[in-house]
């Protein structure tokens, strides 16, 4: 039978540890056993294991003191505790300390296997519990991976190539595009979709705490390391590790990563042994990283590791075609989550919308239609819930092409619309084929300065 599942046992008796281990390998467990504390934690440092059998003594020495221990350096592993000498208080105190089971001696075949499933149907339960919360969190951005957009229609199709290989994928774009969903939709058309999904925010990465937060420290490495703890590397062992807004490393926390990236090794703080990581590296940032590295804050060699596959996330202004189905989605979504009945835009409000700009991009329309879902006296609604500064006035109706009114209404209407939607006056008159001046003499006609 092929070992799908890992047990450490730990007993000082080689008689129960050989049993235990028949009765798991049958179970399709590969098992090691170890009869010290010193044995058990040279073997939690070479390997991870899904369940633990710890004995309550071993020899003279307290199991129970050995379980924050196991806890510390695998924290998802389940600890059952096997006793000869079952008690109450001792049951009562080996949960306390983290352990998810108890297991009186004499125990059968039978009850070994039976602790060892509920640990692993308690583990796959978790798991799933944290692969629906993840789902629930990107239904919201389902809709971005569904566009009329030519130019986002070929970065799909790219970042479908890339997240079928394991290469590092540096996400760029305006605040607000959606690169956090898109990091994890990476990772759900990756190889590694079962395995957890990781972020770290590098911001808060400062000197030191970027070693401890990313590669994990030992008991006593620091002031105020009072335990072992994992760092975030080892959080997403099998996994993807998400490093979000990368820009905002400082210089030591850059040459630290790029070591890192180099071959993936790193140490814990306080520890000289060497550990390997098997990760999905997937970095994001609203900077412009090349602009960095010319103003000499961002590392060229950090940037080559980095920018194996660049998929540069367009503003939602450059996915016009989108913003109304976008818009709608989440007007959905955010109706369902409330329980209320269904809403819509009106035909002035959905002009409104795609006149808009959105400088805030996905984060500030989505923002937008929930804030109006909230307000709105009615299931309908108009541009002056969404507030937008680019809506037309109450009491004045958008002007559409076709619409029986005089040329210059409908000039002020695409000039009202272009202007909302730019980033500044001058890319306005450059997309209108007229000098700034021309545009601002025209803004003042029109009432629109």
């Amino acid at each position: 039978m092929t070992a799908t599942w890992s047990a450490l046992i730990v007993d000082d008796d080689p008689g129960v540890r050989q049993s235990l281990r028949l009765c798991l390998e049958a179970d399709g467990a590969r098992i090691l056993g170890v009869g010290t504390p010193a044995g058990a934690l040279e073997a939690l440092e070479r390997g991870a294991f899904d369940v633990v059998f710890l004995d309550l003594w071993l020899g003279s020495e307290s199991g129970l003191a050995l379980l924050p221990e196991v806890r510390a350096r695998h924290p998802r592993a389940g600890v059952v505790v096997i006793t000869a000498f079952a008690s109450y208080e001792s049951a009562v105190e080996a949960m306390r300390q983290g352990a998810v089971d108890y297991l009186p001696k004499p125990f059968t075949p039978e009850q070994v296997r039976h602790a060892a499933r509920r640990v692993r149907d308690a583990q796959q339960l978790q798991r799933q519990v944290a692969e629906l919360q993840d789902r629930v969190g990107e239904v919201e951005g389902e809709a971005l991976f569904e566009t009329h957009s030519a130019r986002q229609a070929q970065l799909l199709q790219t970042a479908q190539r890339a997240a079928a290989s394991d290469c590092v994928v540096l996400l760029t774009g305006e605040s607000g595009t959606g690169k956090n969903v898109f990091a994890r939709w990476l990772r759900a058309h990756s190889p590694r979709a079962d395995g957890p999904f990781v972020t770290v925010h590098c911001p808060m990465l400062v000197g030191d705490l970027m070693s401890s937060a990313l590669f994990g420290h030992r008991k006593g490495a620091f002031t105020g390391a009072v335990r072992d703890e994992v760092g975030k590397v080892q959080e997403a062992e099998g996994g993807t590790l998400f490093l979000d807004e990368v820009g905002d490393l400082d210089a030591q926390a850059q040459a630290r990563l790029l070591r890192f990236l180099n071959d993936r090794t790193y140490e814990r703080v306080g520890e000289a042994q060497e550990r390997r990581a098997d990760v999905r590296i997937v970095a994001a940032t609203n900077r412009s990283l090349e602009a960095e590295v010319r103003a000499g804050r961002f590392r060229e060699d950090l940037l080559f590791r980095l920018n194996v596959v660049t998929l540069c996330l367009p503003p939602l202004r450059e996915r016009a075609e989108d913003v109304l189905p976008l818009a709608r989605h989440y007007l959905a979504f955010f109706a369902r989550r409330a329980g209320r009945d269904p809403a819509s835009f009106s035909p002035r409000a959905e002009r409104a919308l795609v006149a808009h700009g959105w400088p805030g991009n996905l984060r500030e329309l989505r923002n937008a239609v929930e804030r109006a879902l909230i307000l709105a006296p009615g299931a309908t609604l108009e541009p002056e819930d969404l507030g937008l500064p680019g809506a037309p006035q109450p009491g004045r109706a958008a002007v559409a092409l076709g619409d029986d009114v005089p040329l210059e209404a409908v000039e002020r209407e695409h000039i009202a619309r272009i202007v909302a939607r730019a980033p500044t006056l001058e890319a306005a008159a450059r997309v209108l084929q007229i000098d700034a001046t021309t545009l601002q003499r025209k803004r003042k006609r029109y009432g629109l300065a």
